[in-house]
């Protein structure tokens, strides 16, 4: 049979009981303190208050009488107040001094968080509180393992004016499991009431929380015009031989509103390789456990750093009207004159003469390779043309020239031979029809005369 074990509940968070002997003032406001109700009227009744944090309790002699009158009580006035008959003491009264509000209303009710800045350190929590608390107010932190009969380690918390806030430590064992889950309740009262907070469920590792990196700077990489390179180191609260931390990397340019990230990174330098040429840029880092075990760090302070600019760049800049621009092959053409921007130097009788730049206009490469290539267009031009004009003569020719001129007739050789003057009129055989003979047409039609 199982045995279900209930834990005890956390403490009564209940109003402090104030003691017979205390008394309340308001802040601002007078009050009466009054010894006895009778007292001898031949007695001298002298009031003392005890001074805070002097050594050896020594006393402050106020005034004489069975009352005492305080006009406008401040925080100061708060003490033990006793009076006295010679060396018999009468009565001892403890003021507290608080403000109206405080006197009026219990405090407010604690928002915990806890975190821890390492694994080697302790757990600290903490709450806001808006409100002066009022004196006399106590704030307690109680942890425990969860689901275990044991009662509660408690912790006395303080309050923190300049930061508004209760803060409680919480030693850790050494050899505590990481994984265990713990509760932790709080407790805040003072005379008006008390308040709990809502109980939280934490573990060693859960509640991680770096400190922010240090050291964060942003340096120009020579010759890289769109990279920086970041560096930071750890946090002092955290030993890197033990464990190691992840980062997480933001920047933005100045004009820019929103900020690129870049994620895990497990060294402590990274390189931006998209930066703006000749922009300031604004760097911050932030760290968590290596493993992504609780939460992230606050961001680091803000670093900034403008990538490497050419000098080349630089003096054209500073030149009036300069407009060098890089060539391809990394040089820069020449200074435009002035006149081309419409400026008027009245200082220069015939105008502003601008020195040629320093740097080559061109590569004579260039050049060569420029004019080689238009010497070949036109050469291939001119013989287009050319060969256009020959094929246009020749077709022009051919449809001019007479029907029948220079055309010749191939007769057999078995026809009679015509004869002129008993001379045969023959010629030599066409190479192109042999065993024919060539006659002419003009020959043969006189021989047939």
């Amino acid at each position: 049979m199982d045995v279900i074990t209930i834990s005890p509940p956390p403490p009564v968070c209940s109003s402090i009981g104030l003691s017979r002997d205390t008394v309340l003032g308001r802040l601002g406001a007078n009050i009466t303190l009054t010894c006895q109700d009778k007292v001898p009227a031949n007695a001298t009744v002298l009031w003392q208050v005890e001074e805070q944090g002097s050594a050896g309790g020594w006393a402050r002699r106020l005034a004489e009488g069975n009352m005492l009158l305080l006009r406008r009580l401040r925080y100061e006035d708060s003490g033990r107040y006793s009076c006295s008959v010679g060396s018999h003491l009468l009565r001892s009264l403890r003021l507290l001094v608080a403000a109206p509000p405080c006197l009026a209303e219990p405090p407010e009710t604690p928002q915990v968080s806890c975190y821890r800045r390492s694994h080697d350190k302790d757990i600290l929590c903490e709450w806001p509180q808006q409100e002066r608390p009022s004196p006399g107010t106590r704030a307690m932190l109680w942890v425990k393992r969860r689901f275990v009969a044991e009662n509660g380690t408690e912790q006395r918390c303080r309050y923190f004016s300049k930061a508004r806030k209760f803060s409680c430590r919480v030693k850790v064992p050494p050899g505590t499991d990481d994984t265990k889950h713990l509760v932790v309740s709080t407790c805040v009262s003072n005379s008006a009431g008390g308040s709990a907070g809502k109980d939280k469920i934490i573990t060693l590792s859960g509640v991680l929380k770096p400190d922010p990196p240090i050291n964060v700077t942003v340096e120009a990489l020579e010759k890289a015009p769109q990279r920086l390179r970041v560096n930071w180191s750890y946090p002092s609260s955290w030993d890197p031989r033990f464990y190691w931390l992840r980062f997480q990397v933001r920047y933005r340019p100045e004009p820019a509103p929103a900020f690129m990230e870049v994620d895990q990174v497990t060294t402590t330098w990274l390189d931006i390789h998209d930066a703006w040429h000749g922009t300031r840029h604004v760097v911050q880092v932030r760290a968590k456990d290596e493993f992504g075990h609780g939460a992230w760090s606050e961001w680091s302070q803000e670093a900034v750093g403008t990538p490497w600019t050419d000098p080349r760049d630089l003096t054209s800049e500073m030149e009036p009207f300069s407009s060098q621009l890089p060539m391809e092959d990394g040089t820069y053409g020449v200074t435009l004159p002035p006149e081309l921007f419409g400026e008027d130097h009245a200082n220069s009788a015939g105008g502003s003469v601008m020195e040629p730049s320093t740097h080559p206009v061109a590569s004579p490469y260039a050049f060569l390779v420029t004019g080689g290539s238009l010497l070949l267009g036109i050469a291939l031009f001119v013989g287009i043309v050319v060969r256009y004009r020959q094929m246009w003569w020749t077709n022009e020719q051919e449809r001019t020239k007479p029907e029948g001129e220079g055309q010749h007739m191939l007769v057999p050789l078995g026809f009679p031979l015509p004869t002129r003057n008993d001379t045969p009129l023959l010629s030599h055989s066409s190479p192109s029809a042999p065993g024919m003979l060539h006659i002419t047409h003009s020959d043969y039609s006189s021989s047939g005369q």
